[in-house]
């Protein structure tokens, strides 16, 4: 899978302005919020199959006896 960067939409800005950033995600489906957080993890670290999904913990608790 590649994914490739529109630099047309693309623009650097301070961090101290204000924009509309959360109002826009805030309007998005959580669907969408999702997989443009899964697009940017892979841009950050790179697709790696076994990374793609999410990792499975298991956790025992013992339970005090009565």
């Amino acid at each position: 899978m590649t994914t490739r960067m529109d630099k047309r939409h693309f623009s650097i800005v301070s961090l101290s302005e204000e924009s509309g950033d959360q109002a826009y995600w805030q309007q998005q489906h959580p669907l969408d919020r999702i997989a443009a957080l899964e697009l940017m993890r892979q841009v950050m670290y790179g697709y790696d199959i076994t990374t793609a999904r999410l990792q499975s913990v298991l956790t025992i608790a013992e339970r005090p006896s009565s």
